[in-house]
This record gives C-alpha cells, sequence and structure tokens, in this order.
C-alpha cells in the first residue's frame, strides 16, 4: 500500500518541525554558552589601552545620525580619533561631521573626501583611502548608524591584548520606527539573525566572519589579507573580512558589548527588499548554511502540519510546544544577550514574521540582482557588478 499524499505532506511539516526545534535548542545552547563567556571575561583585569583610529565611511543621513556619532566622542577611553569618510563632497553628512567637529573641539575628529572609486562596493573603496589618514595601528569600523555606550571602545579593544585575536566583533539590535516595516525588521534581527550568528559560533566553536556594527583589528591583519582593496567587489564585506582573518589561524572574538542601530521608517515592501538582499547575500557567502535554513522555520512547519493533518492532537500538541520553544528562544535572547526591550513590545508580530520568512527565502533563491545603497548591481559569488554575467556555453 502506497502513502497517501496527505500522509507524505503530514510526515514532510513533522519532519521539518522537529529539525526546527533542533535548531532552537542549538539557539538556546549559543546564547547560553555567549552568557557564561561574558561572566568570564567580566573578572579579567584591564590591559593597557593602545591608541584606536575609528573608521566610518557614510552616505547620506541615516536615523539618529547625530546622536549616534556624538555616542563615539563620549568614549571613557585614552586614545583615539575618529575619520569619517565621503565619496562626495556634498554629501549631507559633511554638514553633521562639521557640526560634530564643532560640539569637541578637542577630540580628533577628520572628514576624508574619496574622490576615487576603487570598486563596485564604495564603502569599501572609501575605507581603503581613509586607512592612509589612520594614525594608530588598531583600527576600529563601524556603520555609519551605529549607537554605543560610554565604555563600548574599551570592551571591544581590550581582547586584542591577546596576539592570538585577530578581529573583534559585536552583536546589536534594532531600534525600529513606528512603521510595521521597521518594527518587523528589529524582530528579525533580535529574534532570527542573533540566534543564527549565536548558533553558528556554537557549532563552529567560535565565529568565522564579523559584523557590520563593528570590526576592530591590527593594521597588520588587514594587510596580511591584502588590505581593504581585496575586499573593494566584495558585497558583504564585513562577513568576508572576518572569514579571511580567520583563516590566517587568528580568532575572531564576540565583544561582551552590545550596540544599537536605528532603523529607518520601512514600508513592507522596504522591509521585503532589504530581507531579499540579506538572503542572496547569505546563500551567495554561505551556500550550505543557507539551505540549513530551511528548517528553521518551526512555526511555518509546525502549521503545514496541523493543516495537513486536519487538526489531529498530535498536531496541536507539536505546534504548541513549537510556539513555545520559538517565543523561549526569540526573548531569551532578545532580553538576556541584546538587552532589547523593545522586542517584547512587539513580540506578538513574530508569528507574522515567520510567516513571511519561508516566500523571503524561496525567493531569495532565484534571481541575483539587488538595490544597494541607491544602486542596482547583480551578485556572484560574493562580488558585485553592474552587468548580469553571461552565462558560458
Amino acid at each position: 500500500m502506497h502513502p497517501t499524499p496527505r500522509f507524505l505532506l503530514e510526515a514532510l511539516a513533522a519532519l521539518g518541525t522537529v529539525a526546527s526545534l533542533f535548531y532552537y535548542v542549538l539557539s538556546a545552547a549559543g546564547f547560553v554558552s555567549i552568557l557564561r563567556a561574558r561572566r568570564t571575561r567580566s573578572g579579567q583585569p584591564a590591559t593597557a589601552l593602545p591608541p584606536v583610529s575609528i573608521l566610518k565611511p557614510l552616505k547620506g543621513i541615516d536615523p539618529e545620525i547625530w546622536e549616534s556619532f556624538c555616542s563615539h566622542c563620549e568614549q571613557q577611553y585614552p586614545e583615539y580619533e575618529l575619520i569619517f569618510g565621503v565619496s562626495d563632497a556634498a554629501d549631507p553628512a559633511c554638514a553633521i561631521v562639521r557640526k560634530l567637529q564643532a560640539k569637541y573641539p578637542a577630540r580628533a575628529i577628520r572628514l576624508i573626501v574619496c574622490e576615487r572609486v576603487l570598486g563596485a562596493n564604495v564603502k569599501v573603496s572609501n575605507l581603503a583611502q581613509m586607512l592612509a589618514a589612520a594614525r594608530s595601528d588598531i583600527l576600529l569600523v563601524n556603520d555609519s548608524d551605529i549607537r554605543v555606550a560610554p565604555g563600548y571602545l574599551e570592551q571591544v579593544v581590550a581582547p586584542l591584548a591577546d596576539p592570538k585575536v585577530g578581529l573583534v566583533t559585536c552583536l546589536y539590535r534594532g531600534v525600529p520606527a513606528p512603521t510595521l516595516g521597521s518594527r518587523l525588521e528589529a524582530l528579525s534581527i533580535s529574534t532570527d539573525f542573533v540566534p543564527g550568528v549565536l548558533s553558528a559560533r556554537f557549532l563552529e566553536k567560535g565565529l568565522r566572519f564579523g559584523l557590520g556594527s563593528t570590526l576592530a583589528f591590527r593594521r597588520q591583519d588587514l594587510a596580511a589579507i591584502g588590505g581593504f582593496e581585496s575586499l573593494l567587489d566584495y558585497l558583504a564585506d564585513d562577513y568576508e573580512l572576518g572569514r579571511r582573518i580567520a583563516a590566517t589561524g587568528k580568532r575572531i572574538e564576540l565583544s561582551r558589548a552590545v550596540v544599537a542601530t536605528f532603523l529607518p521608517a520601512y514600508t513592507l515592501r522596504h522591509f521585503w527588499q532589504h530581507q531579499l538582499r540579506w538572503s542572496r547575500t547569505i546563500r551567495d557567502a554561505r551556500r550550505l548554511g543557507y539551505a540549513g535554513l530551511l528548517f528553521t522555520f518551526g512555526l511555518p512547519w509546525s502549521l503545514a502540519a496541523l493543516i495537513a493533518s486536519r487538526g489531529a492532537n498530535w498536531a496541536w500538541a507539536l505546534f504548541a510546544v513549537t510556539l513555545c520553544a520559538r517565543l523561549l528562544v526569540g526573548l531569551g535572547t532578545s532580553l538576556a544577550v541584546l538587552h532589547d526591550r523593545g522586542a517584547l513590545r512587539n513580540i506578538f508580530l513574530l508569528p507574522v514574521r515567520d510567516l513571511i520568512a519561508p516566500f523571503v527565502w524561496a525567493a531569495g533563491l532565484i534571481g541575483n540582482r539587488i538595490h544597494w545603497r541607491g544602486d542596482n548591481f547583480y551578485l556572484k559569488d560574493g562580488r558585485l557588478s553592474k552587468t548580469q554575467a553571461t552565462p558560458n556555453h
């Protein structure tokens, strides 16, 4: 007797749900692991802190950009400089930097106009030109919309006292605008992206990539991977920088500092576009990991099992267990790891976000066109180009 299509659907949905529950266990193990690591580091004595050059490439005005810049000028750190870079002298961000220089005259703040376009990734092109102005051997790169606490710089730089550490990076939480798309994006960061990072750290016994919220490293370790010039055409330059430094045998350290990124007022369409760009980036950078994401969609799989079984008791029980596990992992990461109280206010949107996720994943499987920073690109093996690659025959 052959199994019926309904039985096959039930079995597939149940298998997907069980696989997702296993992933939730890994996620829980990941955030427990990072909490233990933080407690261990908090008791370590501070070492001598070297001078630091903070490189911040800019393009346009991000939400809360003034407050984010000020937070970098108010660090409890002995010696550091801020170097801002733009590709156009008429960029509106220049006026913000000049205002910052006026407010903090004692702080070393410079603005560099990077006139050359060295590659498809203009941010990395600017970084390559800003590097010449940096005076320190310790470099820190972070995005323009990042806001930090006063002790951030010390927490990030301290692990580099260990010569085996090649790069320090930070987790981040999203602070949403009031729109639905922005709130869904913030939930995606806290309850999906960050648990994924912690799961990868736990499974791989350490990180093998960096996050754009913070990248702190030595000048010589950057030179060892070919400098910023080696990353000029990569979309996920933060991921690639960390991957290459890890490949030299150095360790990637996850700082106990957590930073905030202020999200634009995304519409649902903007949310979809951003999620799709990110999905295609992950697909191109970590193909096996992207395939594995199919088995992390616990709520959609358990809902499919419920529908396929026509409301069988076992399916209701599986759905209830999955919902509880999803909420525990999402809220555990948000509250215990990221200290993100906003996730608690928006947690009722988590089922909506999770039901959208499989469609984003499926759309990410096809096509390689992305819209980024006002331009359209094609993505191939992590590299950006303005034209579609012609297939070989």
